[in-house]
């Protein structure tokens, strides 16, 4: 039997953005995929009669079973145009609400709280158990408030680190892709400082090695190319401007060595073989990637969906080429010109600045190292716009297409052509 994939859509706060780019991306995003929407409702209700909307909706009831173990509240939400006839649906989705005792009496259009909080938290942690158990097929996070969050007693530091306590995954690295610009960041929430005194070789060469090997996987390149950012001004001028390239310098020539066969020499040796990476090979603990081509038949028309190269299998080919540490003032011009293929930078806003700048909207959050499929459109829960309608939903749809192109990747290794088994 045949069946479509089935996106889960947590809905981030519901104080923020979140609400009002699901409602009004809902009618493009069902043409792809069947979705369930985790979250608040008061969510939604919050933006009734509220002028500016598109798009206008009903409850109804729930369009298909929801998971027996979910103990919220189920509902069927059918969007159609402004001006349609009542009786004109263009989209339907399952919404299911873990927070059903928060009201709109709770919450406040443009304000985090510990009510926003608690629901944000309650529905990731839903939407993420629910794929992870199969249910749905990938997870697309909307934005959440961090601040909210530990209002509500919940002190994590952000989807990524949620996820992988969550899922129990032994590695995660925050990663974002686009068409100019891929970059996976070695530390995501924490201090400039902590960064700094952390930062040793090893750690940075499992970064590497991971990155590489996970993106491997992505797009089918056994020779990519990696750079690695460096930590200080012009990459330490050789010590000039601080000593922590030399850790950099310890860390590629690990992650060099981690792709190469050692064979044995007459002598005992192990010399490096010529076959450096084997077509097939098991690539980390992540296998939810196979390189094949999406069995799902999105629009062409549609951008975003080839942000990822599914051109061919893995072949016998070099092993990937790590280049650095590269001044960061430079690198990121030069892979967006072509030159590498991933960049690695060593803290968030290393990483951030240019992928916002280069691709706002365009980049997607991507976890690596996650069980299942995780996306999420590259910007925060923008409480100054809540409500107006105004809120630009391309990044959404982009985060929303991705996941529902590796879904098809992730858990069909063998369809016929254009099927998606059951």
């Amino acid at each position: 039997m045949n069946r479509r994939a089935c996106i889960a859509i947590s809905l981030g706060d519901p104080c923020g953005i979140g609400p009002e780019l699901l409602l009004g991306s809902l009618p493009s995003i069902v043409a792809w995929t069947d979705v369930t929407v985790v979250g608040s409702k008061a969510g939604a209700d919050l933006l009734l009669d509220l002028p500016g909307a598109k798009v206008a909706w009903r409850w109804v009831e729930p369009p298909w079973r929801p998971p027996a173990t979910f103990t919220g509240k189920a509902y069927g939400l059918q969007v159609r145009a402004i001006g349609d006839p009542p009786e004109v649906v263009q989209a339907e989705a399952l919404w299911l609400d873990p927070t059903p005792h928060l009201g709109i009496d709770q919450l406040q259009l443009g304000v985090g709280s510990a009510a926003s909080g608690l629901a944000t938290v309650e529905a990731i942690r839903v939407a993420a158990l629910m794929t992870l158990a199969g249910t749905t097929d990938a997870l697309v996070t909307l934005p959440m408030t961090k601040s909210a969050a530990h209002l509500a007693g919940f002190p994590i530091p952000g989807h990524t680190e949620f996820l992988q306590e969550l899922s129990g995954a032994p590695m995660t690295r925050m990663a974002f892709v686009s068409p100019r610009l891929n970059v996976v960041l070695h530390t995501v929430h924490q201090s400039l400082r902590s960064v700094v005194e952390g930062l040793n070789s090893d750690g940075v060469a499992e970064t590497l090695i991971f990155s590489a090997r996970q993106f491997m996987q992505l797009t089918g390149k056994s020779d990519l190319r990696v750079a690695l950012c460096a930590m200080n001004p012009h990459a330490g001028e050789e010590g000039a401007f601080g000593g922590e390239e030399r850790l950099l310098d310890e860390a590629i020539m690990q992650a060099e060595a981690a792709f190469l066969d050692f064979e044995a020499s007459g002598d005992g040796t192990r010399l490096p073989s010529a076959t450096p990476f084997q077509a097939g090979a098991p690539l980390a603990e992540w296998q939810a990637l196979p390189t094949k081509e999406s069995s799902y038949h999105l629009s062409s028309g549609q951008r975003g969906l080839d942000v990822l190269s599914t051109e061919a299998p893995l072949k016998d080919r070099p092993a990937p080429v790590f280049s650095g540490p590269l001044p960061s003032d430079s690198v990121f011009q030069r892979a967006a010109r072509g030159e590498f293929d991933l960049v690695v930078a060593l803290y968030h806003d290393q990483g951030l600045i240019p992928v916002k700048l280069l691709e706002p909207a365009r980049a997607v959050n991507l976890t690596l190292g996650l069980p299942f499929v995780r996306t999420s459109p590259d910007h925060g829960t923008a409480f100054d716009k809540a409500g107006k309608w105004i809120a630009d939903a391309e990044n959404f749809l982009e985060a929303t297409a991705l996941a529902v192109r590796l879904a098809g990747r992730a858990h069909q290794p063998e369809p016929p052509p254009g099927n998606h088994q059951a």
